[in-house]
């Protein structure tokens, strides 16, 4: 039987050395990002920040660097900033179940007045407004990958009724999965629409000032994808009329700027792009590593490679 190699594996910080040590036979734990100074060894596996610029990247030219393990599931712009012939693998299993929660918070608190209740409550007054609710309206989701899948999980006990779109047309075992060119017809029979697509060339601004106003009036966009999936002025221009309402966990630009016309527009529930961010998210980022070391040690083709080198 072969002996696992030993290989150098570079981590972001102290604390996810702390969580993963002691390491494994044969591996040695540095902390190192792309922003160091170059390092002076090759590094088998770079694990990066969580929520951290992908800028940095362009800099891996400079090092030695086999294989990255992102944090993170999204990797629009990657491509163009990676050097070649560096291997590259996003966070599948870790932010699908949280984001998944965060796009049924942000509904529920659209749906069910939250944030009014808790201006309300901050100003000690007791009101007793009707809202939409969530039971019994439909929704469509667009995107059926990971995300998709875990938020619709969490919908269906909300006795809701759901579509879903893909790219192309099939059927699984839940049903019949609409194609992306049937989306102007499906769009005004929604009363939610839940945007769940990876940032990419085809779905930059997909949400336009005619999907919009495609919609049901009064209908509510949630996006939990990318922020420049939506036409950021496209949207503000509807929402201040009244056209439709919003709950976004992101936005284009991101951070959104104080004083942005978004923060004040009429309708919109706005979180700071926290749907992966939780407490819990080592539990699923740590056995990925783990698995990726073992991998690597063992000769066996890295998990969630996105990126090849």
């Amino acid at each position: 039987m072969t002996e696992p190699r030993s290989i150098l594996v570079a981590l972001p910080d102290e604390a996810t050395r702390a969580r993963l040590s002691p390491a494994p036979a044969g591996v040695e734990f540095v902390i190192w990002t792309a922003a160091d100074a170059p390092l002076d060894r090759a590094i088998d596996l770079l694990v990066l920040p969580y929520m951290g610029s992908t800028a940095s990247l362009q800099r891996l030219a400079e090092s030695t660097v086999a294989v990255i393990q992102s944090q993170s599931l999204g990797f629009d712009g990657v491509q163009q900033l990676l050097p070649p012939g560096i291997a590259y693998c996003n966070a599948v299993g870790v932010h699908e179940g949280p984001t998944a929660e965060i796009a049924l918070a942000l509904m529920l608190s659209a749906q069910r007045g939250l944030r009014e209740a808790a201006i309300d409550q901050a100003a000690g007054a007791w009101k007793h407004d009707e809202y939409p609710g969530l039971a019994g309206r439909s929704v469509l989701i667009i995107g059926v990958g990971g995300v998709g899948r875990e938020i619709e999980k969490r919908l269906r006990p909300f006795e809701v009724a759901i579509t879903r779109m893909a790219r192309t047309a099939r059927d699984d075992e839940r049903g019949a999965i609409l194609a992306m060119s049937s989306l102007h017809e499906a769009l005004p029979d929604a009363e939610i629409v839940v945007i769940a697509v990876p940032l990419g060339g085809d779905t930059r601004h997909l949400v336009s000032g005619e999907f919009l106003d495609r919609m049901r009036p009064g209908a509510l966009l949630v996006n939990i994808s990318r922020g420049a999936v939506v036409d950021t002025d496209a949207l503000v221009e509807r929402l201040e009329r009244g056209a439709v309402r919003a709950a976004l966990d992101v936005t284009d630009p991101e951070p959104l700027p104080a004083g942005h016309p978004l923060w004040s527009a009429p309708g919109v529930v706005i979180t700071p792009h926290v749907g992966g961010h939780v407490q819990t998210m080592p539990t699923r980022i740590d056995p990925l590593i783990r698995d990726q070391i073992h991998r690597l040690q063992n000769g066996l083709p890295p998990a969630n490679l996105v990126i090849g080198p």
